[in-house]
């Protein structure tokens, strides 16, 4: 799996080919393709994350108006968090780990009866959403499935990860709900306000798995690209590798044990009005490996609902008036799927 870089330059290099017999045997771990360099691999330290203690967040309103200040600075900001003491045990977050780990180091022909290009399924796994419209793969391979509004039957689950896949799903469901809070206070909105907008109806769950690579300066884990949800949580494991753009320098995300992170989806700032920014970030290719991560996101695009969204109508005035054309969720994320992870958003489609 050792590329060169002369790749780069064939001219007689018939990239629809292999990107058509590449998805066809449905082995899953991608070849590599190769991409012009995006911008420096390097990261500026001279930034600090910012971290969140949600302790206290229920039972001292003291430290609960402290937590709410710090999510409205870091949503506004950098719309990145990281969060600890959020109430979902360590043994959870290892297993799902594990689980991840188990369906990816399974037999091949075991994971092709997931595997799938058919975006309306409920379980889905393969390499690259984007495969046939983005310039360059990456170094990574996904399986998805959709958790909620609807519960799937069990048996659709891989065996492999199944009972961790359900439990994570109520305990990520139940911390979402209480950051939703926290962000509807951070506002100044009632704390039941973006969740009696549906922004926690739907829940897919996302397993990334990111083989160890030869040579990362050619590729790229993740491409640059912000989340087409309301919400993400992300579980990560220790090797590392995710960066966020935070005043046009990459700014590396630290793994840290029993910590999530957190960030603002596209639709948040749809309906924000701009006032929390979904922020592009993307994750490095890396000699070490394989890299996993669990993201958690938090839509309702599988849902065939006409419901639109635009900016809240209580954050809007004649100094802030509307930056966003109404849409349903649904048309944001077939635009976002349609254009790819081509390294810029999809929120100007929207702009009024």
């Amino acid at each position: 799996m050792v590329v060169t870089s002369s790749t780069k330059f064939s001219e007689d290099y018939d990239r629809a080919s292999e990107l058509k017999a590449f998805d066809e045997s449905k082995e899953g771990v991608p070849r590599m393709f190769i991409r012009p360099p995006e911008n420096s691999r390097n990261c500026n330290t001279q930034f600090k994350f910012p971290v969140i203690d949600l302790d206290g967040m229920d039972s001292d309103p003291i430290r609960r108006k402290k937590i709410v200040e710090m999510v409205r600075e870091a949503s506004e900001t950098w719309g990145f968090f990281t969060v600890v003491n959020h109430g979902i045990p360590v043994s959870v977050l290892e297993e799902m780990i594990d689980g991840v780990h188990r369906f990816y180091e399974q037999d091949n022909e075991v994971k092709k009866e997931f595997y799938t290009r058919d975006l309306t399924k409920k379980v889905i796994y393969n390499s690259n959403f984007d495969l046939y419209v983005s310039k360059a793969a990456n170094w990574r391979d996904t399986f998805y499935c959709v958790m909620a509004p609807h519960p799937l039957n069990p048996q659709e689950l891989p065996a492999t990860c199944r009972d961790i896949l359900k439990e994570y799903k109520e305990q990520v469901m139940r911390l979402g709900l209480k950051l939703l809070e926290l962000m509807s206070e951070a506002i100044g909105l009632n704390p039941n306000h973006l969740k009696d907008m549906d922004c926690a109806e739907g829940l897919a769950i996302l397993c990334h798995y990111y083989p160890a690579c030869p040579q990362p300066e050619l590729t790229m884990g993740t491409t640059k690209h912000s989340d087409n949800d309301f919400l993400t949580i992300l579980l990560q494991d220790q090797i590392g590798g995710l960066q966020v753009l935070h005043q046009d320098q990459w700014v590396d995300v630290p793994p840290e044990p029993g910590a999530l992170v957190i960030n603002v989806g596209d639709l948040l700032q749809l309906i924000t009005n701009d006032r929390f920014k979904s922020v592009e970030h993307r994750v490095l290719a890396n000699r070490r490996g394989p890299r996993v991560s669990v993201a958690c996101f938090f839509s309702t695009s599988h849902l065939p609902s006409s419901k639109l969204y635009g900016p809240i109508k209580e954050l809007l005035s004649k100094e802030n008036p509307p930056k966003y054309r109404e849409t349903t969720v649904r048309d944001y994320v077939l635009h976002f799927r349609s254009k790819g992870l081509d390294g810029t958003s999809a929120l100007p489609q929207f702009k009024l």
